[in-house]
């Protein structure tokens, strides 16, 4: 919603009011309203940056909606007698276009009247006359003068539908634009569209001789950037679009009209270039972030100059506006879907929770509507099944085990393995190997993984080498490198002796598709001290977190997945950064199920997870490096 009510109470969702209005059903991003309310008034291009599912397409629908109410107009094709190959292209207010073509037509019509009585006529003729020359002359004859007249009436058909001259006393112009039926300015998503629905195209025609091939202004063909003249071009992705492609867009932005043309080299219609047809729209062009190093920099420049850049935002705070918001959005689903029945109070708050786990910040509800859309028509469908009025609160929770993303399934799939093989151990304690917590998945929706970590340190040659293998990307590589110099830090005394340190993320290449980010430093380095000490660790316990070259412990995302992740697996306790302490959002049965250290340090970390027992002294100089 651009501006959001005060809360209301509401039993279901058919209580709640919803707007028709497009600019009323956008939810969460007021700033991006107030900017597109000043693009519309202004006729400003506009591009919007942010995750997939977060409002995008719909801002761009309440742009074309918010545009102030002008002039259509009706663009024709016209014969352009000095050069066919160069059709004339001319505009006519609203629905004048439309009475032009069809009084032309009907001019044309009265031409050709005439000569169709006259041609009906020797039809009929031609009908009888064997008839008659039969009584006269025989049956021989009769059958000559059939067999021409059916000639006569082959001949007729294929003058009436090929000889165009025939006609060539009124050349009715071809309707490229109809305004005539519109009551708002059009909203055309070009998304993935190629050369020839974009730019207009000219129809390739195999007769182009002896007076039976159809003229060209006949044969062009509008693209979407005519069809939105006065409108709203919307283009989701656009950095995907090819080079040359968005060159062109930015010469129609600049000229605002564009000819149309044949776009493939091998048609007849490439020879055909009509004069320039108004292209006087607003863009409204779309991605993520991604999309800024793709786009081409002279088309940026012209949106940012004649128009506004917008980031998207991807969560919302966490209020009782807010939450009313996602109600609203609920209702709005179950409308447009017309198939689910209605959400019950418990059953919404339901779908609030899930938007506050999504987010993976605290005090936050997720914007990534789309895929909680999903999850709203699935909880809808297992109401259906099972005959109930409304979408209860037991129906939400059903659809969130029943359509798991892609993400969860291969997680489930990898614990289930991994176990079965005893590569995640959770019970008893090993030297050198730890139960890391990672995440897979994409920025928009992730699940939790639990990941195996093992270390062995082994006489060296020069000086002390970090060796870590498992697919790493370079974030994890130079996690590995800032943990070395705690480690160093920690017992530089004790391996002066030139050890390698060996760190192994164990089956990682193929399952997990390799590790990337920072957020198993703690791990990594809980399992060299282990190995480097010979001080088991806990096989029931597993940890996430960042680590600072100082020991400090620092927030990492996704840590209510991880722990999710880490339920699944049978883990009993889990170590996670002290400042992710607010974004854990779990079920109170959840929470009964694990316990959850914060820790701010590593030593911290290092004394949950080891079994100290016999090795008390070396926990004492841990604490005493500070």
């Amino acid at each position: 919603m651009a501006s959001l009510k005060s809360p209301k109470k509401f039993k279901t969702t058919k209580d709640i009011d919803t707007s028709t209005s497009i600019v009323d059903q956008v939810i969460g991003q007021d700033e991006a309203i107030n900017i597109i309310k000043k693009a519309a008034r202004q006729r400003r291009n506009v591009l919007l940056i942010g995750e997939p599912g977060t409002g995008k397409s719909l801002t761009g629908q309440a742009l074309a909606d918010l545009i102030p109410e002008g002039e259509l107009d009706d663009v024709l094709s016209i014969d352009n007698p000095s050069d066919e190959h160069q059709p004339l292209v001319r505009t006519f207010p609203k629905g004048k276009g439309i009475e032009q073509v069809n009084r032309l037509k009907i001019e044309s019509l009265k031409q050709f009247k005439g000569q169709m009585i006259f041609f009906y006529i020797l039809i009929v003729i031609s009908l009888f006359s064997p008839w008659w020359v039969r009584k006269q002359y025989g049956d021989i004859m009769a059958a000559a003068s059939l067999i021409s007249s059916m000639m006569f009436i082959a001949i007729f058909v294929l003058f009436m539908n090929l000889n165009k001259k025939a006609r060539k006393g009124v050349k009715v112009p071809k309707v490229l634009i109809d305004s005539s039926k519109k009551h708002k300015a059009p909203f055309i998503d070009a998304t993935g569209s190629h050369a020839g629905a974009l730019l207009g195209d000219v129809l390739h025609d195999p007769l182009q001789s002896g007076g039976l091939g159809t003229p060209a202004y006949e044969r062009l063909v509008p693209g979407m950037i005519h069809k939105a003249n006065k409108g709203v071009l919307f283009i989701d992705e656009i950095g995907n679009m090819n080079p040359v492609t968005q060159q062109e867009i930015l010469t129609c932005m600049q000229e605002r009209k564009y000819p149309i043309t044949g776009q493939s080299e091998r048609s007849s219609g490439a020879m055909v270039r009509s004069e320039e047809a108004p292209t006087d729209f607003i863009l409204v062009a779309a991605g993520t972030p991604d999309t800024i190093k793709k786009m081409n920099p002279a088309l940026r420049s012209r949106i940012r100059g004649y128009g506004y850049e917008i980031n998207m935002n991807h969560t919302m705070d966490d209020t009782p506006e807010n939450q009313y918001g996602i109600a609203v959005f609920v209702a709005q689903e179950v409308n447009k879907d017309k198939k689910i029945p209605h959400f019950t109070k418990d059953a919404v708050d339901q779908i609030v929770q899930e938007a506050r786990i999504r987010s993976s910040t605290s005090k936050k509800l997720t914007l990534r509507l789309r895929e909680l859309g999903g999850l709203v028509r699935a909880a809808g469908d297992l109401a259906l099944e099972s005959n109930s009025k409304f979408v209860q609160g037991k129906h939400v929770m059903q659809a969130k085990k029943f359509a798991r993303t892609l993400e969860q399934q291969m997680v489930d799939k990898y614990i289930e393995n991994k176990k079965k093989y005893e590569v995640i151990v959770t019970t008893g304690s090993r030297v050198g190997r730890v139960n890391g917590l990672a995440v897979m998945g994409s920025d928009s929706y992730f699940s939790g993984l639990v990941l195996p970590i093992e270390s062995e340190v082994t006489p060296g040659g020069k000086r002390a080498e970090f060796i870590a293998t498992g697919k790493l990307g370079e974030i994890a590589k130079e996690a590995v490198q800032n943990v070395s110099a705690i480690i160093l830090k920690y017992f530089g005394e004790d391996i002066k002796e030139k050890y390698d340190i060996f760190i192994q993320f164990l089956q990682t290449a193929s399952e997990a598709g390799g590790v990337e980010g920072d957020s198993a430093s703690i791990a990594v380095a809980t399992a060299i001290i282990s190995a480097l000490k010979n001080v088991p660790i806990k096989q029931n316990v597993a940890m996430t977190g960042s680590l600072s070259v100082r020991g400090e412990v620092l927030a990492v995302g996704g840590v209510t997945q991880k722990i999710e992740a880490a339920i699944q697996a049978g883990i009993k306790k889990v170590i996670i950064p002290k400042t992710n302490a607010k974004d854990i959002i779990l079920s109170p049965e959840d929470k009964k199920k694990i316990k959850i250290v914060l820790a701010d340090r590593l030593e911290t970390v290092l004394e949950e997870a080891l079994e100290w027992k016999g090795h008390e002294s070396i926990l004492r100089k841990i604490k005493k490096v500070k």
